[in-house]
């Protein structure tokens, strides 16, 4: 009864069973990494948001790659703003989805080195080739506290970094691409201004990293496990009902053909 199996289709049919297996195996392990990666990375944001905040030449110097191990820290700069050098990043999305850009203002150190400061968001200029009206930095000395990140690079964030654009408008944040056109030291990576808070609100500054989230990740994992057990149950379901149907089907047969002729003496 069970001769069925070896024909053609049922053959593909289990065929795609034994790859959908480990396949939905292998899915569901992925998404349970990217969950286990999302409790961590919520775990580094909040303790180095809370950590005491250091001066940000302990943390980065010229050339130097922020690792992920400080991203969001708490830092502090003293200085004066170079509105001179200043530049927008397209692009860019506020805290209620409007696209615009960002501020990105050189703060010169009393050591004569450069730390980038994002300011933070506002609209873009109605015409794309022109630079957008920016609310003025605070003038003299002062000192900003900012999270600190990493130098963007289009494989980390997805962003493509156009050439031939508008003067003074960029599309991804680089210490070493605004060394070169500030001439002078940049501290690797740049910091996300937390204070003092923009005269006017604006820019908007950047809001906190959300690290209370873990994301949908574990229950697509425990998904694709279920799918992975339903497989298997499902295959041996189809087996039996056409194990069934095909012996209904015989003795629907059986019943149907006449019965013989009596012989004659």
């Amino acid at each position: 009864m069970y001769r069925f199996l070896l024909s053609r289709q049922w053959v593909i049919l289990t065929l795609v069973a034994l790859v959908l297996v480990p396949t939905m195996i292998e899915l569901g392990f992925w998404q349970f990494h990217r969950h286990e990666h999302r409790v961590a990375q919520n775990a580094l944001i909040a303790d180095n948001l809370k950590a005491k905040p250091l001066p940000v030449e302990e943390l980065t110097s010229p050339g130097h790659t922020v690792p992920r191990a400080d991203y969001w820290r708490t830092v502090t700069a003293t200085g004066t703003f170079d509105t001179a050098h200043e530049v927008v990043v397209r692009r860019r999305t506020s805290s209620d989805d409007q696209v615009g850009v960002h501020v990105l203002t050189p703060l010169v150190l009393r050591d004569g080195r450069v730390v980038l400061v994002n300011r933070g968001w506002i609209p873009a200029a109605a015409d794309q080739h022109s630079f957008p009206p920016v609310p003025p930095a605070p003038k003299g000395e002062v000192t900003v506290t900012g999270r600190l990140k990493a130098d963007e690079t289009t494989g980390a964030s997805g962003i493509k970094d156009l050439k031939g654009l508008p003067d003074r408008q960029v599309m991804l944040i680089s210490s070493r691409q605004q060394a070169e056109l500030i001439g002078r030291e940049v501290l690797g990576g740049y910091l996300e201004l937390s204070a003092p808070d923009p005269a006017g609100g604006t820019p908007e500054m950047i809001a906190e990293p959300d690290h209370d989230s873990i994301g949908p990740h574990m229950a697509y994992a425990v998904q694709w496990w279920l799918f992975t057990a339903g497989v298997p149950v499902g295959w041996v379901i189809l087996v039996r009902r056409e194990k069934r149907d095909r012996a209904a089907g015989t003795a629907s047969e059986v019943r149907r053909s006449p019965e013989p002729a009596p012989v004659e003496a």
